[in-house]
């Protein structure tokens, strides 16, 4: 069949047949247009195809996508640059791609570690970095004393029993951040500094007023971890960041307007560099954010017989609160407690205390759920065990009561196997159930699908078909599974995403697209005889 293609002003005609690929469509572009591609280690040059209004991939068939007689695509030659390093973070177990020239091997660590920080969301005093073999970056030496190389991975990792704490942090589940809060009253107070800071930077309402409410300042630096608060000389720059400073840097406008009423120091709270929320704001160019600011700015404070300007306002109330703090001072001074630190507190010195930053998880850290108790059975006393049936058991309890538990009546082997199938059936949909709660699937918001069934017993399995295709179909959805990472259902919204960038398509097409590139995803990753011989069987009970 006849298609056309549009490039750099040129209409041309090309004869391909419907079942010819995407790439070997380029190849013929590049033949016919002469276009110099490469592929080297600052960066690609290729081709890319466009129809209705979506790019196509190497391996879809023309047919496939709907590409017709006499169809139109756009050729663009496309220039991507290679990542210079790559960060694999350790909690969210994703790959980050740090687009910097290659100058940035150049720089200092601390400089590579306020980029990540403004990327991720995480304080720098949160995190570390690490080489490839394990060797901890510190933030004094540039990256050229490590010997990287252009894309080489590095690792993010945290301190030891926060990653699911961060997690929590990052996905805004309150809940979640308190379930794994330290014991320690110093590691607990710098928590809660550093969920508001996460809170503030991806604009969660709910953990930033729990953060408030326990007394928490967004003017108020995060600082660092209890163990390296000795260590004020190797402290980098960015410890002194506060809560108004990261929703200022993400925009974050409701944020801002909680803070600022919670305090209105937060208007003049400078970071290391001098700078204050609204030319922090006025730099990333966020412009509802720095409108809210110089409102606030400019505005006065009325008292009584008086109206005071904001800026003197906010002068006069740091004054009185450093004379509090001064007061304040003087009195723990008597009191024999101007320090935190006790003897026997854990301290952190670069390069010759035991590392502590592996990102263990909570439970391999040493720390013990709250929520899990462990019963223990008292003893059996035999005398009174010797009086009772063969069937029954009896538990002494401290109260001196006694208390019969009744062993269930006795089945035969064929019903105990059936009530253990019918268990194991019930297990594995909630099971399923519950994994289909927990995914975060990032399609979901772009594609209208029916909701899961929330009723409470099992489906029948497949009432038309015989027992043999019931397992047969079970099996190859396993396999399916297996091989492509994805369930069925994901599988579907996968594809409708892909097809719902066909913009120019009407929605019907647009599902006739997704339902050949899933029937497509389907046909290659099972095998011969396997799901293929399940759907001739559903037909054939049709």
């Amino acid at each position: 069949m006849r298609i056309f293609i549009a490039f750099e002003g040129s209409f041309e005609p090309f004869e391909v047949s419907a079942d010819e690929t995407v790439e070997a469509v380029k190849l013929m572009i590049k033949d016919y247009f002469h276009i110099p591609l490469s592929d080297d280690e600052q960066g690609r040059r290729y081709l890319e195809l466009m129809y209705a209004g979506a790019a196509l991939k190497d391996s879809w068939s023309l047919a496939d996508i709907g590409i017709s007689f006499c169809s139109t695509l756009k050729c663009f030659v496309k220039k991507e640059d290679k990542p210079t390093l790559h960060v694999f973070n350790a909690v969210t177990q994703e790959t980050m791609p740090i687009m910097n020239s290659t100058s940035l091997f150049c720089k200092k660590v601390s400089e590579l570690r306020t980029l990540i920080s403004l990327r991720c969301g995480f304080p720098v005093s949160v995190f570390c970095l690490k080489t490839p073999s394990g060797l901890e970056m510190y933030d004094c030496n540039t990256l050229r004393d490590y010997q990287l190389d252009i894309g080489t991975m590095l690792r993010l990792d945290v301190w030891d029993g926060w990653k699911e704490f961060l997690m929590g942090c990052l996905l805004g589940q309150k809940l979640k951040v308190q379930r794994y809060l330290s014991n320690e009253k110093p590691v607990l107070k710098y928590q809660k500094r550093v969920a508001l800071y996460i809170a503030a930077f991806y604009g969660y309402i709910e953990l930033t007023e729990w953060a408030l409410k326990q007394g928490v300042r967004p003017h108020e630096a995060v600082g660092v971890h209890p163990y390296r608060a000795w260590c004020h000389e190797a402290l980098h720059a960015d410890v002194s960041k506060c809560p108004i400073h990261a929703a200022a840097e993400a925009g974050q406008l409701l944020i801002l307007k909680a803070f600022v009423n919670c305090s209105v120091l937060c208007l003049e709270c400078r970071n290391a560099a001098g700078q204050a929320p609204l030319a922090i704001a006025l730099k990333r160019k966020h412009k509802d954010c720095v409108l809210y600011l110089l409102s606030k700015m400019w505005s006065t404070v009325s008292f009584l017989k008086v109206s005071v300007p904001m800026r003197i306002y906010i002068k006069i109330k740091q004054w009185v609160l450093k004379a509090q703090s001064h007061n304040l001072y003087k009195s723990q001074l008597c009191g024999s407690r101007a320090f935190e630190a006790k003897v026997g507190d854990i301290v952190m010195v670069d390069g010759f205390s035991k590392p502590r930053m592996t990102s263990k998880s909570w439970h391999k850290a040493g720390n013990k759920d709250s929520q899990s108790t462990v019963v223990k059975l008292p003893p059996l006393r035999e005398q009174t065990a010797s009086r009772r049936p063969v069937n029954t058991l009896v538990i002494s309890q401290q109260d001196t009561r006694e208390q019969t538990l009744k062993f269930l009546p006795l089945v035969d082997k064929n019903t105990f196997s059936e009530l253990r199938r019918q268990q194991n059936w019930k297990n594995s949909i909630a099971v399923d159930r519950k994994n289909e709660k927990l995914i975060k699937n990032t399609y979901l918001p772009q594609i209208p699908l029916p909701p899961v069934s929330r009723v409470g017993h099992a489906h029948p399995s497949f009432y038309y078909a015989t027992p043999s295709a019931d397992s047969l179909l079970r099996s190859s959805f396993a396999s399916f599974s297996e091989h492509s990472g994805r369930t069925p259902r994901e599988n579907a919204i996968y594809c409708l995403a892909v097809a719902s960038a066909f913009k120019e398509k009407r929605w019907l097409q647009q599902l006739e697209i997704a339902r050949v590139l899933a029937k497509k995803s389907v046909s290659h990753l099972t095998t011969q005889g396997g799901l293929r011989g399940c759907e001739n069987l559903v037909e054939s009970a049709h």
